[in-house]
């Protein structure tokens, strides 16, 4: 028979353990449920045939209370005898994005691999407290803010209340199950692929140590992901902090979230939590947020964020920070004008660092750069041609899709006599605030460090008619062309669902599709693609002066 384990959450007397037993021995295919206190928040689920772990996680849910599989249950689920051989074609340190895409791309030239992971549970930062977590609670914000606060004045303003440990719960359900269906099933029935949880360090160019004992491959693939880089701030290890990591964790919303940053991550969930019904304080050391961007982008996004209630600073020098009988403390300077800010939890959004420590990757004299990547070659080798990496540990474009990229190619290269160098153009990519900032190739800055003679053209929001239809208008569309040949070779698009224009213009600059040709296609009216077609038709005419859909 076989046993499962449930993280239950949400029981707080013994009436609930009882409510909890009843739900999950409704199940067809349980024989017998066992929780020992509510305090024990588990329970042991005793199977007389194979099921759907999702019908368990359902009828907890049915109930009133929340669960989730046990990490020990998936790591079981995945390798019932994960140490039996001791050599391999390929061992993978590491459990995410890159290191799934490896073994599946292993796997596909029947390969034997064995992937030892820890930390994180299996399917690493995107899927447990990353992409997906930050995005499903990015949308709830979104769309309670909406409720009382809607576009239209026929809708009047309504008094909503958000349950934010229900919400938590939701993100917790999607976490698992996506976890389950994109990463553990993906690879529990696979012959050729053995998961493993534990803690791996090189013993040598071909050797790795797990769980005392020794595994050897043929190539090793280093794809041990990224965490937040904590800066060194006087007082910041005795304060109690929160990192993307711990933040969607929390039981109760914050009454006043301090964010550290300004970039990705620090944006996203200061406009999250504030629309949430935080009182958020943003301190950017920058002189702007998002520095590498163009003014007018981030001139334009920090009004809207303050516009909703984020008190964001920049120049910021944080002096120092503490505890004050329960509430944080921080100090700086901004502008050279000390002040203080109090609130109830600080978040660290400062950017993140390779997981390159206590794995033996210095014993093998191995090069890293930044804040501790690994340094590879342009086909993904480091030093050693055995050895490759792949994902955020190499500090490359730190986004899910480019992690499960180099994974694949790494493995490509390792076993192919053909090599292939990684390629990331056009790279699109995100940010998942409201407006969006989504942006693919070159910005002015860039344009004209590569000597490129371009222009501009940029389009308000405001003009488009499927905007203007769903009182939907800050921001703007801006396209960038090579002068000398009409191409398409950037563009940066600030306005809500702006990620969803973005591969229109990324397939123009792929394949080298002019801007007459850009304007000369079909963009269907009232839709807010058209705004790219009016971008277009903007480097050489007044839209303002055409009548709707003409050209």
């Amino acid at each position: 028979m076989e046993k499962i384990n449930l993280k239950i959450k949400g029981m707080t007397c013994d009436s609930c353990t009882h409510h909890v037993t009843k739900a999950l021995a409704s199940v067809d295919g349980v024989s017998e449920v066992k929780i020992n206190s509510w305090e024990s928040a588990e329970a042991e689920v005793i199977l007389n045939k194979e099921i759907d772990t999702e019908n368990l996680i359902t009828a907890v849910k049915e109930s009133g209370y929340s669960a989730e599989i046990q990490e020990e249950f998936i790591e079981n689920q995945l390798s019932q005898n994960p140490l039996e051989k001791s050599d391999y074609n390929l061992i993978i340190i590491g459990g995410g994005s890159a290191a799934f895409a490896a073994a599946l791309k292993a796997s596909e030239l029947e390969k034997t691999v064995l992937m030892i992971n820890d930390g994180l549970p299996i399917g690493g930062t995107c899927v447990n407290v990353g992409c997906v977590p930050s995005k499903t609670l990015i949308r709830t914000a979104e769309a309670f803010y909406h409720s009382n606060h809607p576009n239209f004045s026929a809708i009047k303003p309504g008094e909503n209340i958000i349950d934010f440990k229900d919400a938590i719960n939701q993100k917790n359900e999607l976490v698992e199950n996506l976890r389950r269906k994109k990463y553990i099933n993906v690879i529990s029935d696979d012959p050729n692929v053995t998961v493993v949880k534990g803690w791996a360090k090189l013993h040598d160019k071909n050797t790795v140590e797990i769980n005392g004992e020794l595994k050897s491959a043929n190539k090793i693939l280093i794809a041990t992901g990224s965490s937040t880089f904590i800066p060194d701030i006087p007082g910041l290890k005795e304060t109690k902090y929160y990192l993307n990591d711990t933040l969607y964790e929390l039981d109760t919303l914050p009454e006043h979230l301090i964010v550290i940053g300004g970039r990705y991550i620090a944006l996203e969930n200061a406009q999250m939590f504030v629309r949430l019904g935080s009182k958020v304080t943003l301190l950017q050391r920058s002189s702007r947020i998002l520095p590498t961007e163009m003014p007018d982008i981030t001139d334009s996004l920090t009004e809207y964020l303050r516009e909703e209630g984020i008190n964001v600073i920049t120049d910021v020098k944080i002096s120092s920070v503490s505890d004050l009988n329960g509430k944080v403390k921080v100090m700086f300077t901004s502008h050279n004008v000390e002040s203080v800010v109090e609130g109830s939890h600080l978040f660290i959004a400062t950017g993140r660092k390779g997981n390159t420590k206590d794995i033996g990757l210095e014993n093998l004299g191995m090069k890293f750069y930044g804040n501790d990547f690994i340094k590879t070659d342009k086909y993904l080798r480091v030093d050693s041609s055995n050895i490759y990496a792949a994902g955020d540990v190499t500090g490359e474009h730190l986004f899910v899709y480019v992690a499960a990229y180099q994974g694949a190619l790494a493995v490509e290269n390792a076993f192919s006599e053909k090599l292939t160098e990684k390629n990331y153009e056009p790279l699109p990519w995100v940010i998942f605030t409201d407006p969006q900032i989504a942006g693919v190739g070159l910005n002015e800055n860039t344009a004209a460090q590569t000597g490129i003679d371009y222009d501009v053209s940029i389009f308000q929001v405001a003009d488009i008619p499927r905007a203007l239809a769903a009182r939907n208008t800050k921001g703007f569309i801006k396209l960038i062309r090579n002068k000398a040949d009409d191409k398409l070779i950037g563009a940066r698009i600030l306005a809500s669902e702006g990620s969803e224009l973005l591969m229109e213009v990324a397939l123009a600059i792929k394949y080298g599709i002019t801007i007459k040709e850009l304007r000369q296609m079909f963009h269907p009216y009232l839709t807010l693609s058209e705004g790219i077609k009016l971008a277009a038709i903007t480097f050489d005419k007044d839209v303002g002066k055409l009548s709707c859909c003409a050209s």
